[in-house]
Order: structure tokens, then C-alpha cells, then sequence
């Protein structure tokens, strides 16, 4: 991994009547970028089960995050088959949103 990595995370309500609502009120995800590439290194998120933490992973790792949202959004919308996809699409942006201020702000 590269020396130059940020953490980002993004948050969104988790769903109502879910057993994810029943154990947590949101739903988070947490990205380590390497700056140099702007490649998802890690990841990891408030999921119930490993199983749905590793799926995740594979899912995000090595993505671009200057390819835009879009395309990591699409991710989740085509492998997603849960309660709590809208929720973490939205989580994805917050996200990646975080990352597009750190380097709006000269940091990445």
C-alpha cells in the first residue's frame, strides 16, 4: 500500500423493519484511497454478517474513485440484492464525496 492514503466514510439511516435496523441505526462504509491513483486499497463496512463485509470488499477494492460515483454506485445496484442496498449506494456517496473535498482541499 502506498505511503499517500486517505480514510473516507460515508453514512446513511439504515432500513426500517431490517434486521440491520434492529442492531444498528445506520449504515456505514469506510474507504482507504491510495491518493497517487485514487484506488480503493480497503474497505470495509456496518454489516451484520463477514460474509457481507468480504462481498462488500471484493465488490470495491480496486476501484477509481476519479472514474466518478457513478460507476461504484452501479456496483452495488447490480450485485446488491438487500434491504440495505439503497442505503449503502447512498453511504457509497457520502463517501466518495468526503473524498472529493479532501482533494478539492489540496490534501490528495
Amino acid at each position: 500500500m502506498s505511503d499517500k492514503t486517505v480514510l473516507v466514510s460515508g453514512y446513511a439511516q439504515a432500513p426500517k423493519g431490517t434486521g440491520m435496523s434492529e442492531q444498528m441505526t445506520w449504515v456505514g462504509v469506510v474507504l482507504e484511497v491510495n491518493c497517487k491513483d485514487h484506488t480503493v486499497v480497503a474497505a470495509d463496512g456496518t454489516f451484520i454478517t463477514e460474509l457481507a463485509r468480504d462481498f462488500f470488499r471484493r465488490r470495491v477494492v480496486g476501484y477509481r474513485l476519479i472514474d466518478g460515483v457513478e460507476g461504484l454506485v452501479s456496483v452495488v445496484d447490480m450485485h446488491y440484492s438487500t434491504p440495505s442496498k439503497n442505503a449503502l449506494m447512498v453511504a457509497l456517496q457520502a463517501a466518495f464525496q468526503r473524498y472529493v473535498e479532501f482533494r478539492q482541499a489540496g490534501k490528495g
